[in-house]
């Protein structure tokens, strides 16, 4: 059984400083990556080693598979970890990481192609017993068939790109008259985004809540999920707050879908973690996607069940089996996460720059996963999230009373941020009950002016 004892960490910002500090906690040494644009980054300072790997544009470095494979030779890594974003669905980087004998940590190459193809991924989830959204059982190209599968499943429907995501190569229609057009529009949305204009329909969902479930598996046939998150805050299919467990799910809802998505991992023999997203409405959980990897918002699992989400994805990528079985896993209070950018929230424009001063919040069962520090440079070539605040409570209520006191804590002076957007959600009677569904958020930002 290997064991990784130098990790390259292909990632960068809050998780590449999350991933260092699990491998530190492990004994394992870290090698950071980084573009020229990040070469005062925390998680470069507190590297054992760093390398640079090209200019700031993410296609010059942070994707950029042969420098990425030639730090790992040069640094004697055996173990890459991807975080999320950037490679970390890419299986074709997954297989180049194992055909030079070092250790990847996530999924099966195999599977992280499976369900990075949204048709096939919805095709393979319906194999493996998970609920489905009525709609077509592949791609979509004949008007005349998508005519025909539209009313028999029912207006409105919704077009979708087969690649990629972000909300891009999505239309809705609502009758016959604009089909051809909006499949159309989708195929070239799809095309110019991902280079690939398959797309497929949907029955389109009036307005649901995003629910997703963190699985576990070993590779060999043990499977086992975390509970469920509820992500149903999102901006234009972006999501802003998360938290764990759902306000509406209940816990035998929680036991049946839990033990659905654990048996259709362990029937895949799926390793590692992954996360599987469904829409819930009426009570109905409809499979959406599958992301094999690490979630942004896995702190609220990790605070809800005690567990190191990033400690396990090494041990379980090291050979090891689950450190827990189902039974042993258990769900104590709540956990919210906030996710702060470096944007006007009020028009969503990005508003990188220097940190002129930095505090952060703390306290009981307080915590923030951030790379800032006072005098450093946000660059304006990524994402723009620069910290994650996650709060835990024995209670959702208690919970929101520490999530109001941490953000008036939170310090970030030098730019504007979405703290302020935060703090508005409290007060809002909907939100503190969690009647909220996701399409909620950009109505409520509609009526902020």
């Amino acid at each position: 059984m290997p064991q990784i004892k130098k990790l390259l960490i292909a990632n960068r910002g809050e998780i590449a400083l999350r991933i260092h500090r699990a491998c530190h906690e492990m004994g394992i040494k870290t090698v950071a990556v980084h573009s020229t644009a990040d070469s005062d980054a925390m998680h470069v300072r507190l590297a054992d080693e760093a390398i640079c790997i090209g200019p700031p544009a993410a296609t010059d470095s942070y994707l950029n598979i042969p420098n990425i494979i030639s730090a790992a030779e040069i640094s004697g890594a055996d173990a890459i970890h991807p975080g999320y974003g950037f490679l970390s669905e890419n299986a074709k980087f997954a297989e180049i990481v194992e055909l030079h004998n070092l250790i990847f940590v996530g999924p099966k190459p195999e599977h992280i192609r499976t369900m990075g193809d949204k048709v096939e991924a919805k095709r393979t989830a319906g194999a493996l017993g998970l609920p489905l959204v009525p709609g077509s059982d592949g791609a979509i190209s004949d008007v005349g068939e998508a005519q025909k599968l539209a009313l028999d499943i029912g207006y409105p429907v919704i077009i979708k790109a087969a690649s990629g995501g972000g909300g891009r190569g999505m239309k809705v229609c609502t009758g016959p008259e604009h089909l051809e057009t909006l499949m159309q529009q989708a195929g070239s949305e799809a095309k110019a985004a991902f280079g690939d204009a398959t797309v497929y329909m949907e029955k389109y969902l009036g307005n649901p809540r995003h629910i997703e479930f963190q699985v576990f598996g070993d590779g060999n046939g043990n499977a086992i999920h975390l509970g469920e998150r509820d992500c149903s805050l999102q901006r234009r299919h972006q999501k802003v707050l998360e938290e764990a467990p759902s306000p509406v799910i209940t816990p035998e809802e929680r036991d049946r879908m839990g033990g659905i998505v654990a048996k259709a991992m362990a029937d895949m023999g799926y390793r590692g973690a992954g996360t599987i997203e469904f829409l819930w409405e009426d009570g109905e959980f409809y499979f959406i996607e599958m992301n094999t990897r690490l979630q942004v918002e896995h702190p609220v699992t990790e605070a809800i069940t005690g567990l190191d989400l990033v400690r396990e994805q090494i041990r379980i990528a090291e050979g090891h089996p689950l450190t827990f079985r189902q039974e042993e896993i258990q769900f104590r209070g709540h956990a919210i996460e906030c996710r702060i950018n470096a944007e006007d929230w009020k028009t969503f424009t990005p508003s990188p720059g220097t940190v002129a001063m930095y505090h952060t919040p703390g306290g009981m069962n307080v915590r923030v996963d951030s790379g800032l520090y006072t005098g450093y440079k946000v660059p304006p070539y990524y994402d723009s999230m620069i910290a994650k605040l996650i709060v835990y409570g024995t209670t959702r209520a208690g919970a929101l009373r520490r999530l109001r006191r941490a953000l008036e804590e939170y310090v970030i002076e030098g730019m504007k941020t979405t703290i302020p957007m935060h703090q508005a959600l409290l007060d809002d009677p909907e939100f503190q009950r969690g009647d909220y569904t996701i399409k909620w958020l950009e109505e409520w930002l509609a009526r902020q002016g």
